[in-house]
């Protein structure tokens, strides 16, 4: 055995345990201590921070609302436990984000735990470094979306079924592995609806006609199994459902099939649309991709005693884990509505594979695989130099180019690490090799990512919010005109009224149509009314309403908005103090203008 197997054997003591310690130490402190680094920026970001802060600020955790209006798109697993983290913490970036973060990083360790299980304790090491440094898992664990939770929880049955079905588990282990696995369903229906087990469900059963193990079935503890599932995930769809008639229909029929099954959504994509995904998304690894999946299906069974039986009993579990990755991401290819995150179940399926890959592949042959991160590294170093071409009115090329250079930094580590790591490999040293790609790529993506605040900042409207907070007064009228940026209602800590738009608050206006304003006449009318509104707006939209010749004040404007406020305040000392209240930073360009400055613009 050679050290570097060594260093990771399955013993308690050695110089990897202590190694394996300290990374994971580093990880949390890097995982979770970038959260809130950047401002959030719509539409999930905001969305999803939104929703909670109407649930903490209402007291209805029953029925989610999202600026006020019902909102029955997705059950409500996230937004409790983001409730729960503003009512303990507050309101902020980092709160909005930790149940994403936190069920990134409960992933990247259960994988490990569960690959030194299924395997040895190098797989599992492996398999948790592969999986943190791959970009795609580390960055939607840092980004304030539904998807991370539920591939979190879906991923989390699939390795507690593994466990418990392997060879050598006690009948204890192996039921309570299986009511863990019908508990992590029941969340995963909670984070996202009926994928929580209709994509498991469906992954057992091709398992169970490809490899004939019908006897499977006499362990999967379906009566007790389906009791768990029922009382963890049944009581707020009966809950909502009796507040609210409507629900059944739009949740189960519309969200839950007419979405897969049609493009009325609008979000069709070709066959081979997830592929680019799955290909930047496995990035350093994308080397040991098809290697591991197809020695992954090639994988003889487990095998080994069942509860003492002289018959025992076998476990495909690469070939299950091979399953799983491929019907997940054909299920999705053939859908009529997809998005780029729904494929992100099938990563920690594949860190366990390239783990186990990684672990057995004969000497030296990993080389080539560090070479093509190296010359991707490389290519990356001489590509990033030329973003700022990607440069708009909205988003100077000079924002582009300040964002390439922390680009740049992670794509030298690619190059950097690749490089070392080819030549440890050839060194018989695989376990530093792997390491050291794992510890590069997982510091590099965590801070470019995180820097992805250069442009998100244009986006998203905590600025603007500080720039007008001035002007904001309790009670106010707040206007969103022909628009609906989702990061507003939660940097102003209030519900906006919509003007001319629906886009995804339409089934909620239709519940509650007298909490919008159809059309600009009417907003006009209502404006005329007011007392000291507010509104915000797309710079195009500013000619119509001002053909309407309603009495108002441009007070900020950039390339992305325009904030208007009704004459009748000091707004020369309002613009003055808003002047000093603005970040020493600031570079997005506002113009925060006085009535003399916009006199075309009032009546």
């Amino acid at each position: 055995m050679s050290q570097s197997t060594q260093d990771f054997s399955d013993s308690d003591t050695g110089p990897g345990r202590g190694l394996t310690r300290l990374l994971f130490a580093a990880l949390v402190v890097l995982w979770l201590g970038t959260l809130g680094w950047r401002d959030l920026v719509p539409t999930d970001e905001g969305r999803y921070a939104e929703i909670p802060r109407e649930m903490v600020v209402t007291g209805d955790w029953v029925s989610p609302r999202l600026d006020g209006f019902k909102y029955f798109e997705k059950p409500p697993l996230q937004y409790w436990a983001t409730a729960v983290t503003y009512e303990v913490f507050g309101f902020g970036e980092w709160q909005a984000r930790l149940w994403t973060g936190l069920t990134g990083l409960f992933t990247v360790l259960f994988t490990g735990w569960a690959g030194t299980r299924l395997f040895n304790r190098r797989t599992g090491v492996f398999a948790a470094g592969v999986l943190a440094s791959m970009f795609y898992w580390n960055a939607m664990s840092h980004i304030n979306t539904l998807d991370m939770g539920t591939a979190a929880t879906m991923s989390a049955s699939l390795m507690a079924f593994l466990l418990a079905q392997r060879p050598g588990a006690s009948r204890a282990q192996t039921r309570w592995w299986m009511w863990a696995t019908w508990a992590f369903m029941a969340l995963a229906v909670l984070s996202k609806g009926l994928i929580g087990i209709l994509l498991p469900g469906a992954a057992l059963v091709l398992y169970t006609l490809i490899y004939r193990d019908w006897k499977l079935w006499t362990r999967l503890y379906i009566f007790s199994g389906l009791l768990i599932f029922l009382a963890i995930a049944a009581p707020w769809f009966v809950w909502v459902q009796a507040r609210n008639p409507e629900f059944f229909d739009y949740f189960f029929i519309y969200q839950q099939f007419t979405r897969f099954l049609t493009s009325e959504l609008k979000r069709p994509g070709p066959w081979w649309y997830f592929f680019p995904i799955l290909i930047l998304g496995v990035l350093p690894w994308l080397g040991s991709l098809v290697p591991a999946l197809w020695r992954g299906a090639a994988r003889p069974a487990q095998r080994g005693a069942a509860f003492g039986s002289a018959q025992g009993r076998t476990l495909h579990a690469q070939g299950m884990l091979v399953i799983w990755v491929v019907f997940i991401f054909v299920f999705f290819s053939i859908s009529k509505s997809k998005l780029p995150s729904y494929i992100l179940p099938i990563f920690p399926a594949i860190a366990l594979l390239i783990g186990d890959y990684l672990d057995r592949a004969r000497p030296r042959v990993l080389r080539w695989q560090f070479a093509l991160l190296a010359l991707l590294g490389l290519a990356a170093v001489i590509g990033f130099t030329q973003l700022y071409r990607l440069g708009n009115a909205t988003t100077p090329g000079a924002l582009y180019q300040q964002f390439g250079w922390w680009l740049e930094g992670t794509a030298a580590l690619a190059l950097i690490s690749g490089l070392v790591a080819w030549r440890w490999e050839a060194q018989g040293r695989r376990t530093a090799a792997v390491l050291l790609v794992s510890v590069a790529m997982t510091l590099g993506f965590s801070l470019g990512i995180q820097q992805f605040q250069i442009l998100g900042r244009t986006a998203s409207t905590k600025d603007v919010v500080h720039a007008i907070r001035p002007w904001i007064l309790p009670g106010q009228p707040f206007y969103a005109v022909g628009t609906y940026d989702q990061t507003l209602p939660f940097y102003i800590d209030r519900t906006v009224t919509l003007v001319e738009y629906q886009g995804e608050l339409h089934f909620g206006i239709t519940q509650q149509p007298g909490l919008w304003v159809p059309t600009y006449a009417d907003f006009a009318r209502r404006w005329n009314e007011d007392k000291q509104p507010l509104a915000l707006m797309s710079p195009s939209t500013l000619p119509a309403l001002q053909a309407l010749h309603m009495p108002m004040t441009v007070i900020y404007r950039t390339s992305r908005f325009v904030v208007i406020a009704k004459p009748g305040q000091d707004y020369a000392a309002a613009a003055q103090a808003a002047a000093a209240l603005l970040p020493a930073d600031w570079n997005a360009g506002p113009s925060l203008v006085s009535p003399q400055a916009e006199a075309g613009a009032q009546r």
